[in-house]
C-alpha cells in the first residue's frame, strides 16, 4: 500500500472519529433529514473556504434564500469527502473538479455528485531566492504537492510557463514521470501541501488555499500562476454532495447564493481578488 493510501486510511480512522463525530450523531438521530427550512444544511470546508462559508450562513442573503447553514471545520480532503458520502456532511466545499474526478475514481462505493461552481483559485509557482521565473537556474529542485491531483495540477503550470513539456496523452492520473521534456533539468521534491515552504527549495508550487494562510497573494507574489481559461476548466472549484442528494432543492439554492453579488464583493475584497468567481453549469468543467 502507499504512503498516500495509508494517510487516507489513518486519516479516515482518526478524522471520522474525533471531528466528525458530532456529525454523524446528528445525521443518525434523523434519518429523514433533507435540508429543508427546519433543518440546517452541515457544509464541511477548510481554511479560506471555511471562512466563506461562516459568512455566507450568517448572512442576509443566506436568511431571505430560507437556508440554516451550519459550517464544520474539517482537514483532510479525503476524510471530509468520504463523510460526505457517508451522510455525515450534507454538502462540502473545498475542492476542484479535478480532485472531485479523482476521487470518484477511486472511491467508486463511495461516489459524490457535483452541485454548482464555485471559483477558480489559481495555483501559483513560488520562492523565496528568485523574484523572475527566468531566474530559476539549470537543475532547480521544485516542490510539487504529494496530493495527486495537485501535482497534475502543478506540471500543468510548470508546462504553461514553457519550463517543461508533458506527454501528449498527460491527464488527471499523470504524474512527473509523463514529462516529455525537461530542458533545465528540473528536480522534484514532493512536499506535504499542509506545510510552509521549505528551505531547501528552490521554488514551489503551492495552491492558494495555502498561499493565503502563509500570507502571499497569488497575483503579486508568485513568478506565475494559473489563469482562468480554457485549460484550468477542471481547476474550477466546486460544491459537492453524495449522488443520492444531488436533487435536493435546498443543496441546489447554495450554488446561487455563493454568486450572490454582495457575497462576491465581500470575498472580493477580503481575498484580495484571489478567488475568480466562475459561475457556469457543470456542463462546462465536462467539455473536452
Amino acid at each position: 500500500m502507499s504512503r498516500w493510501k495509508k494517510a487516507i486510511f489513518t486519516g479516515i480512522a482518526l478524522v471520522s472519529l474525533l471531528t466528525l463525530t458530532a456529525c454523524g450523531k446528528a445525521a443518525s438521530s434523523n434519518s429523514s433529514h433533507t435540508g429543508s427550512k427546519s433543518e440546517s444544511i452541515i457544509i464541511g470546508s477548510s481554511g479560506s473556504d471555511y471562512q466563506i462559508w461562516q459568512h455566507i450562513a450568517k448572512s442576509p442573503q443566506a436568511k431571505k434564500a430560507g437556508l440554516r447553514i451550519k459550517v464544520k471545520q474539517v482537514s483532510d480532503g479525503n476524510v471530509t469527502n468520504s463523510a460526505t458520502a457517508e451522510g455525515q456532511l450534507d454538502v462540502n466545499a473545498f475542492q476542484s473538479y479535478a480532485y472531485f474526478q479523482q476521487y470518484n475514481k477511486l472511491n467508486p462505493s463511495e461516489k459524490l455528485a457535483a452541485l454548482g461552481t464555485t471559483y477558480l483559485e489559481p495555483m501559483g509557482l513560488y520562492s523565496k531566492k528568485y523574484k523572475q521565473l527566468r531566474e530559476i537556474p539549470d537543475g532547480a529542485t521544485i516542490g510539487i504537492s504529494n496530493d495527486p491531483a495537485n501535482a497534475t495540477r502543478g506540471l500543468l503550470l510548470l508546462a504553461t510557463a514553457k519550463l517543461v513539456t508533458l506527454k501528449s496523452d498527460f491527464n488527471a492520473l499523470s504524474t512527473v514521470k509523463d514529462i516529455q521534456a525537461n530542458p533545465k533539468h528540473l528536480k522534484f521534491k514532493e512536499v506535504d501541501p499542509s506545510v510552509q515552504m521549505l528551505p531547501d527549495l528552490d521554488a514551489e508550487l503551492i495552491s492558494n488555499t495555502r498561499a493565503l494562510d502563509g500570507g502571499l497573494n497569488v497575483l503579486k507574489d508568485s513568478l506565475v500562476h494559473e489563469k482562468l481559461n480554457q485549460t484550468t476548466r477542471a481547476n474550477v472549484n466546486i460544491l459537492v454532495t453524495a449522488v443520492k442528494n444531488e436533487k435536493k432543492e435546498e443543496f441546489k439554492k447554495l450554488v446561487p447564493l455563493y454568486h450572490d453579488p454582495t457575497i462576491q464583493s465581500w470575498i472580493k475584497k477580503t481575498f484580495s481578488g484571489t478567488k475568480l468567481d466562475v459561475n457556469k453549469p457543470i456542463s462546462y468543467l465536462q467539455q473536452k
